[in-house]
């Protein structure tokens, strides 16, 4: 144990617990990437898009890592609001009303296949599901890319974990152990908070990706 450590012996506690909030945001991150790369193949599959796959960078920053999510994200977001605005222009409104709620009567789909063809240069159920998914669960896209971007921008994404003093006598590790352990208390604070909103909207965002692709590989079986 440092003299810091002697004089505030919940230090180590603290870092060892920010590491641990911090493996909780890494794994969230993780698991946010996967589900939207299972998005990205749902959409390459069934509307004709060519997105890429990203890739979490353990080797990054958080800031960096939160800044190709979001660039992605903002892609799909895009590609989603040209679809909806061009059905939204082509489609009678109960139509378009009844596509989202995926109330479409047989003869109702044909009329709807062939608009969601001219717009996806596709017509599949499976094209028709997901594209209803994508405009009424559009929220849901949007409330992880705002989750990232608040990330992004505060001060979790610069945050050290630890701070390490050597050769250095006894008075001053005191004093930077009362400031390492000010700025543990505010960082714990910091991780509390991000994590309490973060992680019900990463579950949903998740959930949502997991429900469609279910949805559409049973229609496709």
């Amino acid at each position: 144990m440092g003299w810091s450590d002697y004089f505030y012996p919940d230090n180590p506690k603290r870092r060892e617990e920010l590491i641990r909030k911090s493996q909780e945001f890494k794994d969230l991150m993780k698991s946010n990437f996967r589900a939207t790369n299972q998005l990205i193949d749902v959409m390459n599959e069934h509307l004709n898009c060519s997105f890429q796959h990203i890739e979490l960078n353990e080797e990054a920053t958080l800031q960096e890592n939160c800044k190709v999510m979001i660039e992605c994200m903002q892609k799909i977001q895009e590609v989603v609001e040209k679809i909806d605005k061009e059905l939204k222009e082509k489609l009678e409104p109960t139509l378009y009303e009844k596509l989202l709620n995926l109330s479409l009567l047989p003869e109702d789909f044909k009329l709807v296949s062939k608009v969601v063809e001219g717009v996806c240069g596709v017509a599949t159920v499976g094209s028709t599901t997901l594209v209803s998914f994508l405009i009424d669960k559009g929220v849901i896209l949007a409330k992880i890319t705002s989750k990232f971007v608040k990330i992004a921008a505060g001060t979790l994404a610069t945050l050290g974990l630890a701070v390490v003093f050597l050769g250095i006598d006894m008075i001053v590790q005191a004093i930077l152990g009362s400031i390492e352990r000010d700025n543990l208390e505010k960082a714990l604070k910091e991780y509390d908070e991000a994590l309490k909103e973060f992680e019900p909207a990463s579950e949903k965002y998740q959930d949502n990706i997991t429900y469609v692709r279910i949805k559409i590989e049973g229609i496709n079986k």
